[in-house]
């Protein structure tokens, strides 16, 4: 009830009426009192007195004249103790209408009287302001994404679209000595064409996880077995980069309610990554273990490490390490990112560190069993 403004208005004005009434009377009554003393000290204030008894000499005029002058000092006091309260009223519709007409910033705080009943309103109007400033700014930052998604996009796609527009046409051309250079001209712009394909798939799945359209399929599933099949998928594919892959956990079983196929991506894109950009380190370590009510999962590579400057933009959408001075590869930009949106829909988190020896990928996720 305290936070109702009527309420306290009403209150207020209610009190105002009695303060009104009590100042009316002690005000006439203090009035005729100093006039009786008056006339005992000063012959003219006698004068006066006695020329107004004269007129008032009826007992009913007297009485409505007192009333009268009671009504009047009442609703004087009344109309400024009601000022008072308004005032600040006005000042915060002044202050609004400025916000309004851009004379003062969005942030700007209204000072608040919490004696005063408009005081919750001035809160409410800074909380207003403070919001909308804050949806504003998101809005912009928004905007901004939205301006560098279509410029990253737009490099993305026309680099292997260059390339296979190119190769395509030295073979439309008949630019070519003899059909081995035919053959390889057909293999460039095909692996190419993988690479579009890749990327505008991995750019379709980072919008649906933006905009909330997927929709998990949890199920229980043991997240040790779960990872002990990834590797033994990617065990003919380390071998062949000349990595070899182990893992360690604390539990035989570590259940989750999760979906499978998504966050079995995760972990694949984590992997892929490894292979990228750790093979100099010759192994790759996959360590789970309880933490409470979460399962920590770190894939640990010993390749180069990711400079202190990239390792806060790491899972940023469009976000590649610039390592044209080593072995690492460019990927789109973008599978950190979807890792990162994938993680979050489970209700974990997903961090990164790296060092001289080792890069570590941990995700956190929710233990249900």
């Amino acid at each position: 009830m305290k936070d109702n403004i009527m309420f306290r208005l009403l209150m207020r004005s209610t009190l105002n009426v009695v303060l009104s009434a009590i100042l009316a009377f002690i005000t006439l009554t203090a009035t005729i009192f100093l006039i009786a003393v008056a006339s005992d000290y000063f012959p003219f204030v006698s004068n006066i007195a006695h020329s107004i008894r004269t007129v008032l000499s009826s007992d009913t005029v007297l009485f409505i004249t007192y009333t009268l002058m009671l009504i009047g000092l009442f609703f004087v006091y009344f109309i400024l103790l009601q000022w008072t309260l308004f005032k600040y009223f006005i000042k915060l519709n002044t202050t609004v209408k400025k916000i309004a007409d851009g004379e003062l910033h969005l942030n700007y705080q209204i000072p608040i009287r919490k004696s005063n009943p408009f005081g919750m309103l001035a809160f409410n109007v800074n909380q207003l302001s403070f919001r909308l400033a804050a949806a504003l700014e998101e809005e912009r930052k928004a905007e901004q994404a939205k301006n560098e998604l279509v410029t990253n996009v737009s490099h993305d796609l026309r680099t292997p679209l260059t390339s296979v527009i190119g190769y395509l046409g030295l073979i439309e051309q008949d630019r070519y000595r003899d059909e081995i250079e035919l053959r390889y001209y057909v293999q460039i712009a095909y692996e190419k064409s993988l690479r579009l394909h890749t990327l505008i798939d991995e750019l379709f799945e980072y919008t649906r996880m933006r905009h909330d359209s997927v929709v998990l399929h949890k199920e229980q599933l043991n997240l040790v077995e779960l990872l002990g099949q990834l590797l033994a998928q990617y065990h003919v594919t380390l071998q062949e980069e000349g990595m070899e892959g182990k893992m360690m956990s604390s539990s035989k079983s570590i259940m989750l309610e999760a979906d499978p196929t998504m966050l079995a991506r995760v972990f694949e894109n984590l992997i892929a990554n490894a292979l990228h950009y750790g093979k100099e380190g010759k192994y790759l370590d996959i360590h789970v273990e309880r933490r409470g009510e979460k399962a920590a999962v770190h894939v640990i590579n010993y390749g180069e490490p990711i400079s202190v400057m990239d390792l806060p933009h790491i899972f940023d959408r469009f976000y590649r390490v610039d390592r044209s001075r080593t072995h690492w590869k460019g990927g789109s930009g973008l599978g950190l990112a979807i890792c990162k949106s994938i993680v979050e829909k489970h209700n974990g988190q997903i961090e990164v560190n790296s060092a001289d020896e080792k890069t570590v990928f941990t995700i956190y996720l929710p233990i249900t069993v």
